[in-house]
């Protein structure tokens, strides 16, 4: 398997910061790696205000978002897998419906195939519970496509070409979403960072999932290869879970990710 020399990338530029109102007030970056290696427990926090809905924050979550990071999000616009652009308030019921919008580090990245493999399986367990499976990528669409047409289940020892569902999966060529949501960008957490240990054990999960992988995937602005990805959970505009990747395959387990949801209040 091709790999990318991080020597290459010593010239990478910064991301750019989303400041203008379109995008509203939201909190910088924080560059200082917060990685433990004991894992913490998942716990619910629920505050609760005469004037605001409870809201669930997950007590392991990396940072903390304005209650307004919905309305902040909803008009941020990204791409389909056929290149139509989409509104983040068109992806799902912005009123009462759950959704988990999963965002990749890259189309290129082989641990976001893992993930995006993971996805794949556990998208008709989420749909039967009511739950929208959403999944985003630094790239073009054709990126997009690429992963989606060449990504691999494993099913009884025998491999079948089973496409990734291209209505849930979408393009961010520019990481608008993923500035506005401040996730992790740069050399030392996609290549240094102690977290990416975490994907080891996992290998035979990302063995199987890279059976068909292709660098043609990587975004053809090399910048998004620094890109961190992360895991949110809304219900309508309401931000229930949040959850930043801290390096390359530290991603949040989709177990977790789906108690997550069944605790969520029925209006």
């Amino acid at each position: 398997m091709a790999m990318i020399s991080p020597k290459s990338l010593l010239q990478v530029p910064s991301p750019t910061c989303l400041s203008s109102a379109k995008y509203g007030q939201f909190l910088s970056v924080t560059t200082t790696p917060t990685f433990s290696p004991k894992r913490t427990p998942l716990t619910l926090i629920t505050t609760r205000s005469a004037k605001k809905p409870s809201r669930l924050i997950m007590g392991a979550s990396a940072s903390t978002f304005s209650a307004d990071i919905g309305e902040v999000l909803s008009d941020v616009s990204i791409f389909s897998t056929a290149g139509q652009p989409v509104l983040f308030k068109d992806l799902w019921d912005q009123n009462e419906g759950i959704a988990v919008v999963a965002l990749l580090r890259h189309f290129g990245c082989p641990c976001c195939w893992e993930l995006a493999s993971s996805l794949k399986e556990s998208k008709e367990k989420f749909d039967s519970s009511g739950v929208k499976l959403i999944a985003i990528g630094v790239g073009t669409p054709d990126k997009a496509r690429l992963l989606a047409e060449r990504l691999i289940n494993v099913l009884l020892m025998l491999h079948y070409q089973l496409p990734f569902p291209m209505d849930c999966l979408y393009a961010d060529p520019e990481r608008k979403a993923y500035d506005v949501l401040g996730l992790y960008y740069g050399l030392g957490r996609t290549f240094f960072n102690p977290a990416s240990a975490k994907v080891l054990s996992r290998f035979d999960a990302l063995r199987k999932a890279v059976k068909n992988y292709t660098i043609e995937a990587t975004p053809d602005d090399r910048s998004g290869v620094l890109q961190q990805g992360g895991m949110f959970v809304f219900k309508g505009k309401q931000l229930l879970y949040a959850r930043k990747d801290e390096g390359t395959g530290d991603h949040a387990p989709l177990d977790d990710i789906f108690e997550i949801c069944c605790k969520v209040p029925v209006a």
